[in-house]
Order: structure tokens, then sequence, then C-alpha cells
């Protein structure tokens, strides 16, 4: 049945309240997982201009984080995945590097990695970790940006972070070595990044991984609203966060939206989604835009799959790791070839 709204005038479907199983389709473990996420209680967030509101609930959400992480969770992570994990700068973020045991020095690829966690939350340890986990995952030396977060530091700050580190790291390396990843609010930020360095005149890397990847902060796209209530993690509850990290800025704003902007020169990008993921739509429609662009984009949605590929280590999330490896290894050169080769 479709209807008229009496106050935005948009046609709208009315459905019954209905059971959604968990599929058998997927593996047991993931099964597993999807109901006990179902379970999961969803966090609830103050109104944008809540101030002393968000800084109480931004600081009880990182505690919550880090409590579920072990003491020296991502040096004791590194050492089982074989990499050597230190920390470095770019004036003052922080930056982990995550490098392969022996790898070759003259190998000069890297990845550039933008955590996820809303632009509130995955930085310190946890952004240690989850640099630790993508070296291991992709077997290549990688650098985590702790850029910095709301409630003190909300948009540009995070952009002006990792478009810093990118900066950087081009007076080092050839940028069609280097490739970019990010998950959620971290490929928002991957994506951003790319934009705003190539507006500024900066060549763009090699290749892009964006999973989850949150591209409209207008939160316009068909999955917001169809998937609101089956994916645990992403719902139309967390619409006042992007607001938050806005902070009453054009949410149409390509630097915030990237999938607004003009992609033309965009490197080679895979995308990932699933079909429980509330930004799958986001992704679906960056695809799309970056196809209308003329740019080289894979698209890969797994079945059942939530928001982050958060599948708790089942073979799906396996799956996941070696399409983004494959992808990036694709389109890096090895670095150890000279200009003419």
């Amino acid at each position: 049945m479709t209807n008229m709204t009496d106050d935005s005038e948009r046609p709208y479907v009315v459905l019954a309240e209905r059971r959604v199983p968990v599929p058998r389709s997927i593996s047991p473990e993931a099964q597993r997982k999807l109901a006990e996420l179902a379970d999961m209680p969803r966090t609830t967030f103050p109104d944008a201009q809540d101030e002393a509101g968000w800084r109480v609930s931004v600081a009880a959400q990182i505690e919550q984080e880090l409590s579920m992480l072990p003491p020296g969770a991502a040096q004791n992570m590194a050492a089982g995945y074989g990499v050597d994990l230190t920390v470095g700068s770019v004036g003052d973020v922080p930056v982990h590097e995550a490098t392969p045991h022996g790898w070759d020095e003259n190998d000069k690829r890297v990845v550039l990695m933008l955590h996820g966690g809303g632009w509130i939350q995955g930085g310190g340890e946890m952004a240690a970790v989850m640099t630790v986990l993508e070296a291991g995952t992709l077997g290549l030396p990688v650098r985590g940006v702790d850029y910095r977060m709301a409630p003190d530091h909300p948009y540009p700050a995070p952009l002006d972070d990792c478009l810093a580190v990118y900066r950087a790291l081009l007076k080092e390396t050839d940028p069609r070595l280097i490739a970019i990843t990010g998950t959620s609010a971290g490929a928002n930020l991957a994506a951003a990044t790319v934009l705003r360095a190539r507006d500024e005149g900066l060549p763009v890397p090699g290749a892009m991984s964006l999973w989850s990847p949150s591209v409209d902060l207008t939160r316009d796209g068909d999955t917001w609203h169809t998937l609101d209530g089956l994916d645990p993690i992403i719902g139309r509850h967390m619409g006042t966060l992007m607001d938050y990290y806005a902070r009453g800025q054009d949410p149409r704003d390509p630097y915030l939206s990237p999938v607004f902007g003009d992609l033309s020169g965009f490197p080679p990008t895979l995308l990932g989604s699933g079909t429980r993921d509330g930004l799958l739509s986001d992704t679906v429609r960056f695809h799309r835009a970056l196809r209308r662009a003329g740019v080289d984009a894979q698209l890969h949605v797994h079945e059942a799959m939530t928001h982050s590929a958060f599948f708790g280590g089942a073979p799906e999330e396996a799956e996941v790791g070696a399409e983004v490896r494959a992808f990036v290894h694709e389109h890096l050169r090895t670095g150890k070839e000279d200009d003419g080769a």
C-alpha cells in the first residue's frame, strides 16, 4: 500500500510486523553470530545539540570498547600475526605502523588504514589492534591513522588529520604503491581524503578499499529505512551521530558525503557490504557513482552480513579478507621496478 505523508509529501510503504529468520544460506558460525547480534542492545545517542550528553555518551562507549580488549592486546595480536608494531606520528597525529616480519625494505608498498567508530571511537589501542589486523590480513605494511575525533574535534578535524598523514606519506612513497582502506566512518574518511587530495592537486593512491562506507550523511539511502531494526549496528537511531559529526555543516558537502562529489580520477576501488548492512544503499550508490565517473570499481555484497562485515570470525569474514587482499595486491606495483619497467 502506498500513501503520501502529510509533512514531506513523500510516498511510503507500510509493512506489517514480520519475522525475519536467520538464513540457512550462511555458515553455521555466521548463523550463530547473527542470532547473538539480534539480542544486542542498541546504543542510544543524545540530541546533536546536547554537548554535555555527548561527552558522557562518548566516554561510556570508549570505556566499553576498551573493556573488550585484554591488556597488551595490540602487541599480543602483532606477535600472533607475525608483524612488528610501532607508533610514530605526523605532526601531532599518532600513526600506528604494522610491518610483516622479514618485509623487504625495497618493497615500498603500504596501506593507509582509517579506522571506523562513528568519528567518536576506535582510536588508541583499538586503532592499533585494527592496524595489526589489517597488516595480517593483507600481508602488507599498514599505517593506521589515529585521527582526532568528536566531541572535542568534529569535522573537519578528522579529515584534516587523514589528509596530513597521506600528504606526508606521498613525500616518501610513490602514490601508485599506496592503498587506502577504511570501514564505516573510516571509509567515509578514506573517500573524502582521496577527494580532497585530488582537489588540492595531490596524486591519488593506487587503490582503495571501502567496507560499509558511510558516504551520505543526508541518510537518504533506501536501506537506511528498509533495514532499520534488522542491522544490529546501523539504523535510523544513529542519525544524530552523523549530525553531531557534521556540526551544522551542509551534509551534502562532498567532503562530508562523498557520494555527492565529482569522483573522476579516483583510483580502482573495491566496495563491500552485506544484505543486512544498513549502509548497503550507501555502498551500492557509491559504486554506481564511481562507475558513472569512469572508475574501475568492484562491488561485493555478502549474504546476510551486517554492518562492517561483523560475523565474529565466521568463514565469511576470511572470504572478505581474501577479496580485499587480492584486490590490493592486484592494483599496487611491487615497488621494486623502476619507472621504466
